[in-house]
């Protein structure tokens, strides 16, 4: 480097501090894109920023804490860098002042790079383990005053109500302000329970029931997914759980529970006997008739979820047609054959789908 500001190969070198206000700047943009990107807030889109129970929003307040712990760590860190860089491209300055500086430098190395981050460590370590696992560990037993059990499947989550006969699929529904004590099971493979606006995730795990507790501050639908890999379908098992009002959940929990109304047309008959004598009632049971199969949801009132296949498509007439003729177009992988039906039988089979309300 010459007195000219020149390196040995007659380039300017770059000003300190224009690196250091580079790489402030280029550390505020990752920061800023990292915050935007986890921002969307709409309900129903299962966001993590948009709690809607006390579990939640401890949970938040935690991920927040530990964010701005990051933050301090991470902008210590870019000082050091900066201070380093800019006494590597000083030379000739004063003995006492180098001492200075390597004081200084000294210093903020012990304090970005042991005390700060060890008391970070410290205070979250505190505050996760008292104030946010127990908050949002399960509920004794009789604490809660009702139960469910959700029992994942690849790739589709059957839902049943202790006490009830009432049996159904991926829809959870749960009265509002009022704490739900949810048992996790498995039939298959390791699937993980996550409603984010609600609770944590827990794992469900062959032979070792969890358990965790839902509750919903406000009326409305909250997205969940299966968060630990399970297999093709993984992204496509998703539920929904629903906060009713009470008197709605009552009348909704009531009606799952009786067995399915005899068909109401000829035609609806016809399709009744296809689902008996064809593969459905070997897969799928439907309380009130012959059909007692396990391996695919309970389909006794299929008509009351506003979705089908875990969420993949709405529960429409030409989606459920669909999903009829050809289920693997959906969901590849899953255990559901295509159905080889004349026009009849499908025509049949489709309104006696219907008509289970």
């Amino acid at each position: 480097m010459d007195t000219r500001g020149r390196d040995l190969r007659g380039k300017r070198a770059a000003p300190a501090g224009s690196l250091v206000r580079r790489l402030l700047l280029l550390a505020g943009l990752g920061c800023a894109l990292l915050l935007i990107a986890g921002c969307g807030q709409s309900q129903g889109g299962q966001s993590t920023l948009h709690p809607a129970s006390d579990q939640s929003r401890k949970i938040l307040h935690l991920f927040w804490g530990m964010l701005a712990a990051a933050v301090v760590v991470f902008i210590g860190a870019v000082v050091l860098l900066a201070i380093s860089y800019r006494r590597r491209n000083r030379e000739g300055i004063p003995l006492v002042e180098a001492e200075n500086e390597k004081a200084v430098s000294s210093g903020l190395v012990v304090a970005f790079g042991i005390v700060i981050p060890v008391a970070c460590l410290i205070v979250l370590f505190f505050i996760a383990n008292i104030g946010v696992v127990k908050a949002t560990d399960a509920p004794a037993p009789g604490q809660t005053k009702m139960n469910v059990t959700v029992i994942g499947h690849q790739w589709f989550w059957e839902v049943r109500y202790p006490g009830s006969a009432a049996v159904t699929a991926n829809e959870i529904h749960i009265p509002v302000k009022t704490p739900v004590n949810v048992t996790l099971k498995t039939a298959d493979v390791i699937h993980s329970f996550w409603v984010p606006e609600l609770n944590k995730k827990v794992d469900m795990i062959p032979g070792h029931p969890n358990t965790l507790e839902l509750y919903a501050d406000h009326v409305g639908m909250y997205r969940g997914q299966c968060a630990e890999f399970c297999g093709l379908q993984h992204a496509h098992m998703s539920m929904a759980v629903y906060a009713d009002p009470p008197a709605k959940f009552r009348a909704w929990l009531a009606n799952m529970a009786k067995p399915v109304a005899p068909p109401a047309s000829p035609q609806a008959k016809a399709g009744e006997q296809v689902f008996l004598t064809q593969q459905c009632a070997s897969c799928h049971t439907i309380r009130g008739t012959s059909a007692r199969g396990t391996i695919g949801p309970d389909l006794t009132h299929l008509q009351t979820r506003n979705t089908l296949a875990a969420l993949t498509i709405p529960n429409r007439k030409g989606y459920l047609g669909a999903w009829v003729i050809d289920p693997q177009h959906f969901k590849p992988g899953n255990k559901m054959p295509g159905l080889n039906l004349s026009g009849a039988q499908f025509s049949n089979l489709l309104t006696f789908l219907e008509g289970l309300k």
